[in-house]
């Protein structure tokens, strides 16, 4: 058996040149071994940092999500646990068959390809608006102004939520899924409002009991499969989820995505001339500028063997989904970003059973408001040092707290960009 080298993860993205270019450190990695221990949340435990480790355990039914399916596990339930935790650690993405199976049935048959297809339209006419308003202005804050906004008004649309709530429920959203909200006194602080939310939705779901609409929520309190539906708190659970899903991921992505493009502007300039591009382009920003770190953890449920390391039963493995992304053995030149790469087999969504739900939203967002974007403004440069921009300090989410742009409307010519 071989023996995995001991890392620690928190202290390798830790520093603000990590967080700003974490791809050095996930080159570090998957030359230290296929398989790696670090000290996690769950205890001992093992890090995949390359793809096709990767790939082989989120397929594998012999790793398990909840860990209360492991022989000998226990429950992330706790007896102290606020109930709008319990909501969260019991969501349809940390469980496993038959019951992962149960819940994703009855969600899909509510959130469906053809209504996130329907939202095109939707899409397209808040995209104008928001640019419309960021025209005005030499500066643009991308992130507050269009990343963040863009979802967060889909997804208030989507679950129905009554116009006269939409501002107050925005703003109770960003709070909620504010990734930077990651220490103890952060969280301390946000709990309050992870509590009106909780509320908010609650009465959302006796709205839509008592007055159906053709929304989101009633398809999920109407959703039902050999007579199964959903009770209440899986109702809650789900559009928390839903709300993860659908938001925080094309908010990164958005974000990560134009200023990827800006520190190259051969890719930027080959997308403004060949726009049918889009949809690779997005595979590739996907991949390249990785919204998300790693996915939920996979537990042990028998001794197991990965890459000649012995993985005992009941160890918890974390799968660094951007390193694997970026692995030279699965995509050739991997560090550069080429918007016409194909195939392009990243797993920024997951794989598997487990794929992302707000995959098919994502996508649309970023293809309807990125094109867009690029049409509006001719010119697309940074506004500060690219040294003086900040980024959040969550690495399983990865993504900006501002990305000023200096700008010109249609008509000027496009300049210099900045790296």
């Amino acid at each position: 058996m071989v023996e995995a080298v001991r890392v620690n993860l928190q202290r390798e993205f830790e520093t603000p040149e990590a967080r700003a270019n974490p791809i050095p450190v996930y080159a570090k990695l998957r030359k230290l071994g296929p398989v790696l221990r670090s000290t996690a949340l769950y205890g001992e435990g093992f890090v995949l940092p390359r793809y096709e480790e990767v790939v082989s355990v989120l397929k594998d039914p012999r790793f398990a999500n909840d860990r209360r399916n492991v022989p000998g596990g226990t429950s992330m339930d706790r007896w102290w646990m606020p109930a709008i935790l319990r909501l969260l650690v019991s969501s349809m993405v940390l469980k496993d068959p038959p019951d992962h199976r149960r819940l994703r049935n009855l969600v899909q048959k509510a959130f469906t390809p053809i209504m996130v297809e329907n939202l095109n339209g939707r899409v397209a006419q808040i995209t104008e608006e928001l640019l419309d308003a960021a025209v005005r202005k030499p500066v643009v804050d991308l992130m507050e102004e269009f990343a963040l906004p863009l979802p967060l008004t889909v997804i208030s649309e989507m679950l129905g939520v009554p116009e006269p709530d939409r501002i107050n429920f925005r703003k109770l959203i960003a709070k909620v899924l504010d990734p930077a909200a990651v220490s103890p006194i952060a969280f301390i602080r946000n709990y309050p409002h992870m509590l009106r939310l909780n509320r908010f939705l609650r009465r959302l779901v006796n709205l839509r009991r008592e007055q159906p609409g053709d929304d989101l929520v009633t398809a999920l309190v109407q959703a039902e499969e050999g007579g199964d539906r959903l009770d209440e708190d899986e109702l809650i659970s789900m559009i928390f989820l839903l709300l993860f899903a659908g938001h925080e991921t094309t908010v990164n992505l958005i974000g990560n995505g134009v200023l990827a493009l800006i520190r190259h502007p051969d890719q930027l300039q080959k997308l403004r001339e060949q726009p049918d591009l889009i949809d690779s382009a997005i595979e590739e920003m996907l991949r390249f500028t990785n919204p998300v770190g790693q996915v939920a953890p996979r537990f042990a449920r028998e001794d197991v063997e990965i890459a000649g390391v012995r993985i005992p039963k009941g160890s918890a493995i974390t799968l660094l989904i951007a390193s694997a992304n970026l692995d030279e053995t699965a995509f050739p030149n991997a560090d550069k970003l080429d918007i016409t790469r194909g195939p392009n087999r990243h797993v920024s969504f997951g794989y598997g059973i487990h794929y992302c739900l707000g995959a098919p939203l994502a996508r649309l967002e970023a293809r309807v408001a990125i094109p867009a974007l690029l049409q509006r403004f001719p010119r697309l440069d940074l506004a500060v040092p690219a040294e003086k921009l900040r980024w959040r300090p969550n690495m399983g989410l990865r993504g900006l707290e501002a990305l000023p742009l200096s700008v010109s409307p249609a008509g000027a010519t496009a300049g210099r960009s900045a790296a």
